[in-house]
């Protein structure tokens, strides 16, 4: 029998989707918001408490469905919480925010959601991320609550990539947060 250029393609093709089926998703992601540019809002030196609750009833982060199988689930490598206060204070900071755990204003942060979910079948997949934050902000007289959301769906042939997936939750989650940073109602309520 003669091997034609055609059986090698689809050797090649039957090889690379076996490997793909057998390939061990990662055991965490990494998120890393990365906040280029402080938005350029002042404080003037006041003070704040920053509290960030995770208020999800699972704590992963990418969920990856496929029919006839149990869920994928992968959590962040540090807790969410962590790593949107350690944002929000470094920021705030440049803002001259002063982070301390007695001020009179106080900030929460409530991770209402913070998933991507993956519909994957044997030759496409879909994507559907959704983060909410909510921030409540008590100046000791008045509170000031306001909703935070990004969303977003795609798709593609074959499989998701793991990489993509958590590259574009970070730039949704950055976003977020740069919103939160720059939301002049925030700076007009501290005291």
């Amino acid at each position: 029998m003669k091997f034609t250029l055609l059986s090698f393609y689809t050797l090649s093709l039957i090889s690379l989707l076996s490997l793909s089926g057998c390939a061990t998703p990662p055991s965490h992601l990494i998120v890393a918001p990365d906040i280029f540019s402080t938005p350029a809002l002042h404080h003037n030196n006041k003070k704040a408490q920053l509290d960030v609750i995770d208020m999800r009833t699972a704590t992963h982060i990418l969920q990856i469905l496929r029919e006839g199988e149990a869920a994928t689930l992968i959590s962040a490598q540090q807790r969410l919480e962590e790593t949107i206060e350690n944002q929000l204070s470094q920021h705030w900071k440049k803002q001259h925010l002063l982070i301390n755990s007695n001020a009179i204003n106080v900030i929460t942060i409530e991770i209402e959601k913070a998933i991507i979910n993956v519909t994957q079948s044997t030759m496409k997949y879909k994507v559907n991320t959704e983060i909410i934050l909510k921030v409540t902000v008590n100046n000791n007289e008045k509170t000031l609550t306001s909703t935070f959301k990004n969303n977003g769906n795609s798709h593609g042939p074959l499989r998701a990539d793991i990489a993509v997936l958590e590259r574009n939750f970070n730039e949704r989650l950055t976003k977020l947060l740069q919103q939160i940073l720059a939301n002049e109602q925030i700076s007009l309520f501290l005291k």
